[in-house]
């Protein structure tokens, strides 16, 4: 069974989505890849709700939230090692596809491509918490954002962080 709630976020409506205990979801509205969800029921009450509001609510303020939600991402290996790579990115910082894609090479000991990556890092089902919008093309221009790149942009400038 899945949760939901929603958050009117100063860049549209954010659906979260929850199995009752962690956050499996953020999407804004009319975002890539959203779940279809008609096993979900609205459930505004749920603490990891509470916290994740609190958490966006500071963010869109310009704070530096703490990220300390319980998250659960559905997701293949591959998918779930980028997306644990996109929690490491420092708020305010950006990184390339590309440095993504040989920060985990180091880490699974073979190649891997910066494509690769970009796909996973697309299909994050948690957006901003697990910060896929720091990611930049390889020449340090905005690419590819589920959310759409004026999100991405004002993102980033919230974070102080816009190329």
């Amino acid at each position: 069974m899945h949760y939901t709630d929603l958050f009117a976020s100063p860049l549209g409506e954010i659906l979260l989505v929850s199995d009752g205990e962690a956050l499996c979801g953020l999407y804004f509205a009319g975002q890539k890849y959203s779940p279809a969800l008609s096993d979900a029921k609205e459930e505004a009450d749920l603490p990891v709700f509470r916290s994740a509001l609190a958490w966006l609510e500071r963010y869109f303020a310009g704070e530096k939230p703490e990220t300390d939600l319980p998250l659960r991402a559905a997701g293949t290996d591959f998918q779930r090692a980028v997306w644990d790579l996109l929690k490491e990115i420092p708020y305010g910082a950006t990184v390339t596809y590309g440095e993504l894609a040989e920060k985990l090479a180091v880490r699974r000991g073979r190649p891997c491509s910066a494509r690769a990556v970009g796909a996973a890092v697309g299909r994050n089902p948690i957006s901003v918490i697990v910060p896929c919008h720091r990611v930049l093309g390889a020449d340090g221009a905005l690419t590819g954002y589920a959310g759409g790149l004026a999100r991405k942009r004002a993102l980033l400038q919230i974070e102080g962080a816009a190329p």
